[in-house]
C-alpha cells in the first residue's frame, strides 16, 4: 500500500501536478496548499482527479473551516483531527502550526496542540501526519540556532513513538529524515515522500 505525503505547495501548481501524476493508493496533503488561503480552487482542480484518494490537512495558511469547505467542494477528504485504518496501521492527521510571528490563519497554542494530539496516543502502530514539525530537531531547523517547530509535537513523538511521523511547515528542512527513538520522521515538503506500508 503506497501513501504519498506532501506539504507546503504554496500555490506551486506544477509541483502539485507532478505529485498527482505519481501513482499511490492514498495522497495526504499536510497543509499549506496555498499562501494566505488564496488560490485553493486552482489546487482543487488538480486534486479532484484523484479525489476519492486525497486527504487534506490545513496548514498555518488555511483555516480548518476553509479546508472543510474546500474538501466538500472538490470531493476530497478533510483529515484534520481524523484517523483511519490502512491494513494494520492507524493513520492520524493534525493540521495547523504552533504560533508564528506572522499571525497566519491556522495556528494553535502548544496547549491546544497537546489536546488535539492526545486521542492519537492509544493508536498502535501509528503513522502520524502533522503540519507542524517537532521542536528542536533537524525537521524544524530554519538556520543554525533557529528552530520553529512545536514542543507539543516533539513531546508526543518522544513519548508515544509512532512508527512513522511526517510534517512540513519549515521549508528549509524539506526532505530531511531522522530517527526519533524508533520513530522514522520526515519533513516531506513539496517534493513529497512515498511511504510503502506492509499491510500484514
Amino acid at each position: 500500500m503506497k501513501l504519498l505525503i506532501f506539504s507546503d505547495i504554496h500555490n506551486n501548481l506544477k509541483a502539485l501536478e507532478r505529485l498527482m501524476d505519481t501513482e499511490a493508493d492514498y495522497y495526504f496533503a499536510a497543509g499549506d496548499l496555498v499562501s494566505w488561503a488564496k488560490g485553493l480552487d486552482a489546487c482543487g482542480e488538480i486534486l479532484k482527479r484523484r479525489a476519492s484518494q486525497v486527504y487534506v490537512l490545513p496548514g498555518n495558511h488555511e483555516s480548518a473551516d476553509q479546508i472543510t469547505a474546500f474538501c466538500a467542494k472538490f470531493g476530497l477528504h478533510d483529515f484534520h483531527g481524523r484517523t483511519m485504518k490502512i491494513g494494520k496501521y492507524h493513520v492520524a492527521g493534525l493540521g495547523y502550526s504552533s504560533p508564528t510571528p506572522f499571525d497566519t490563519p491556522g495556528e494553535y497554542t502548544e496547549a491546544q496542540l497537546t489536546g488535539k494530539l492526545a486521542p492519537f496516543a492509544v493508536l498502535q502502530p501509528l503513522v502520524l501526519i502533522c503540519h507542524a514539525p517537532p521542536q528542536g530537531t533537524p525537521l524544524d531547523r530554519v538556520r543554525d540556532g533557529l528552530h520553529a517547530g512545536s514542543q507539543a509535537v516533539r513531546d508526543f513523538v518522544d513519548r508515544y513513538q509512532p512508527e512513522f511521523f511526517f510534517c512540513g511547515h519549515i521549508h528549509e528542512a524539506e526532505g530531511v529524515t531522522i530517527e526519533m527513538g524508533k520513530t522514522k520522521a520526515t519533513n516531506v515538503g513539496k517534493r513529497g515522500y512515498l511511504l510503502e506500508l506492509n499491510e500484514q
